[in-house]
């Protein structure tokens, strides 16, 4: 059941030694063998044998099914897009495949997690390989500062969660969620719950959710464009499962208490997304306060507390990781004389240079403000139905305006690059193909293969809530 784990573990630990023993000249052959890698664990992930291992701590479900597949393959994105632009930049290195494959290890336990351990092991060992990568171009004052803050402010939401963890073990004398369950159920005291407030907040850190989120401007600006691209994606989807798994299975009987909490992160969530972007100019930093609000939503389906919910969730963050992608594949493949392109300012006039790219990143920014049918909007229906469904229906209605609000800075990109002259009359360079081509795969699936998509979507995620409850 743990084998995609121990067949990442494993098969990082042989490449770190190719990369070791072999130097700089294998990072192609590392990059490529890192990506079959996560293929294969895939592969093991959705044809292994569900069930309990290490005692429960270790839980194999169709919800860690479909979570760590679409973990693996994010893992597997952003490789292949590091890869060009590590080369491109003269800063390729064989560590960089082989950190993402040993993050993948950590994401995959935690969405497998059944216990406190597991699951604090799990955030620990993708944590540490993400503050390196953060801090990945070591030549660069503001990357260096990015991965510091993370570092910092990680260590800092670890030992809350830890506190948290060990409040709620000293009250229900057990690490494991279903046992924390049974004594949650008849012993609701105000130790367990001031616990779980705390791990909560630990937890948010790792999904950038507000207030927690000081890291993610700083760390979206400062870091490598293809590490914040797997940022943006896997960590967020291990980390939402998780939440999900912790409060669900171990708190689902204190629902009433632990909803108010995740309602009102939404809610902050939705106000510094939403106000937070109006006035940036760096396209990664806006994409930093859009991942908030968007965290905001997904929040909305936990907060559900229901099957419903947790279907919703998963829909909403499967279609906003391929967004995601789409976003900073295209970033990835723009250009100017060497110097990436990273205002929006500079978007001026790429109508006319990149029609194809400019009408790909338009899908992808009226996705992102929910215009139907694009996959944006279906993301945002499922999230605010379960919402409403469970009577939190003011709620989605601060979703929904906080939409309208951070609609203002998507529609600025579009604004940018269909009306504005260009500022300049520098071309933009060729794009690398593999950046070009994942950023127009991304965009197509905005709309219309959305439209198809939705018909496998719906039962996967249907069949992976159920599995809420199985630890």
């Amino acid at each position: 059941m743990a084998a995609p784990e121990v067949t990442l573990a494993v098969g990082g630990l042989v490449l770190l030694m190719i990369g070791a023993f072999t130097g700089e000249k294998s990072t192609r052959l590392v990059s490529g063998l890192s990506v079959l890698l996560l293929l294969v664990a895939t592969a093991l992930t959705v044809t292994g044998p569900l069930g309990l291992a290490f005692g429960g701590t270790y839980i194999a479900d169709p919800l860690s099914v479909y979570g760590k597949a679409l973990i693996f393959l994010s893992s597997a994105v952003a490789i292949i897009l590091g890869d060009g632009w590590m080369h491109r930049n003269k800063i390729a290195k064989f560590e960089y495949p082989v950190l993402i494959v040993l993050a993948s290890v950590g994401m995959g336990m935690m969405a497998s997690s059944g216990d406190l351990i597991s699951l604090y092991i799990g955030i620990e060992m993708h944590s540490l390989a993400l503050y390196v990568l953060a801090a990945y171009r070591r030549d660069s004052l503001v990357a260096s500062e990015a991965g510091l803050k993370y570092f910092v402010l990680g260590a800092l939401s670890s030992g809350i969660l830890l506190y948290g963890a060990s409040l709620i073990y000293g009250f229900a004398g057990s690490m494991k969620f279903d046992e924390i369950a049974a004594f949650a159920s008849n012993n609701p005291g105000p130790g367990l719950i001031f616990g779980m407030v705390f791990l909560i907040a630990g937890l948010a850190f790792k999904v950038s959710a507000a207030p927690f989120h000081m890291w993610t401007p700083d760390v979206y600006q400062g870091a490598p464009t293809p590490v914040v691209a797997l940022f943006a994606t896997a960590p967020k989807v291990a980390a939402m499962i998780l939440i999900a798994r912790v409060l669900i299975d171990g708190f689902n009987l204190a629902h009433f208490q632990w909803a108010q909490v995740i309602i009102l992160i939404s809610l902050i969530s939705f106000a510094v997304g939403a106000f937070g972007g109006l006035m940036q100019k760096d396209i990664q930093r806006l994409l930093a306060y859009s991942s908030i609000i968007n965290i905001g939503y997904a929040l909305l389906g936990i907060a559900s507390g229901t099957e419903l919910g947790v279907q919703a969730m998963l829909m909403f963050m499967t279609l906003y990781v391929i967004d995601q992608f789409g976003f900073f594949a295209i970033l990835l493949s723009l250009s100017r004389n060497g110097r990436p392109i990273r205002n929006i300012s500079d978007l001026a006039g790429l109508k006319q240079e990149r029609p194809v790219t400019a009408i790909a990143l338009t899908l992808l920014a009226l996705s992102a403000v929910g215009i139907p049918p694009l996959s944006g909007f279906w993301g945002k229906f499922y999230v605010f139905g379960a919402a409403a469904d469970a009577g939190y229906w003011m709620a989605g209605a601060a979703g929904l305006v906080a939409s309208v609000v951070a609609a203002f800075y998507y529609l600025r990109i579009i604004k940018v690059m269909w009306f504005d002259a260009p500022a300049t009359e520098v071309k933009t360079d060729k794009a690398p193909l593999e950046a070009q081509w994942i950023g127009w795969a991304a965009a197509a699936f905005a709309f219309p293969v959305v439209i198809i998509a939705l018909a496998w979507l719906e039962p996967l995620t249907k069949a992976a809530a159920a599995g809420v409850g199985v630890g």
